[in-house]
């Protein structure tokens, strides 16, 4: 198959890609309350098990672990999970969002910045643009970028290596994803709703961290409240 080449301009200037504003109160709660590791993570065991067990085959292999796409409905814990993997590998992790990488040069100064190991987190990863999709392809697959240098018949093409890396998606559209996108993720996992008695001990958990008193009467009410999702109990 032909490879595709994408032209970088050369005197383009890298943008901050951070999707997000300055932290309210509220979200820095929320990240003191997330867990650190895997084995304090409530529920979704469907996922922590088969998780674990990549974790510590990619120790052992002394590599990345494969690219992991998360789906499902917000305040699931998607983003949770990219920063434990994160942590459970010893990595650093760069987070960003789709709607941020806008043109090529978003994505390439980004992976070009990536070092051995780290976990590159895109959140809403159905909103990235076609083009920039496309220079995942082979980041993802080859870990390169092939970049078009000058203009006319003078320009070349470069394959710029990359440092092995983790691409983490997460998505609350997975139907919006392409084929060929979707199928560069060695590990797919869509995070369920929680059941009422997860949403409980994750209610009992969060009190303990903020050193706050709570009746097991109080602790119902909130799981009964929290819609089976671990953000809305966090707000309530």
């Amino acid at each position: 198959m032909e490879e595709e080449t994408y032209n970088l301009d050369e005197n383009f200037e890298p943008r901050l890609v951070d999707p997000t504003p300055e932290d309210s109160e509220e979200e820095k709660i929320e990240i003191t309350l997330r867990p650190q590791k895997l084995g304090d993570f409530v529920g979704q065991e469907h996922i922590k098990e088969p998780l674990s067990i990549s974790i510590e085959a990619a120790k052992k292999r002394k590599e990345p672990i494969e690219h992991v796409l998360l789906y499902g409905n917000p305040g699931l814990g998607k983003t949770t999970l990219a920063n434990i993997i994160s942590k459970e590998m010893k990595t650093n992790i760069k987070v960003t969002a789709g709607p941020a990488l806008e043109r090529v040069g978003d994505l390439a100064a980004i992976l070009s910045n990536l070092e051995e190991g780290d976990v590159l987190f895109i959140d809403e990863i159905h909103r990235v643009n076609r083009t920039v999709e496309e220079v995942l392809y082979s980041a993802m697959e080859d870990y390169a970028l092939d970049i078009i240098v000058g203009k006319g018949p003078a320009a070349r093409t470069l394959r710029m290596p990359l440092e092995k890396f983790t691409l983490i998606g997460a998505t609350t559209k997975l139907n919006l994803l392409s084929s060929p996108l979707r199928d560069r993720f060695g590990h797919v996992y869509h995070l369920n709703f929680y059941e009422h008695v997860d949403i409980e001990q994750i209610v009992n958990r969060n009190a303990n961290l903020l050193d706050v008193t709570i009746h097991d009467d109080a602790v119902q009410s909130v799981a009964k409240r929290a819609r089976r999702t671990p953000r809305v109990a966090n707000r309530l």
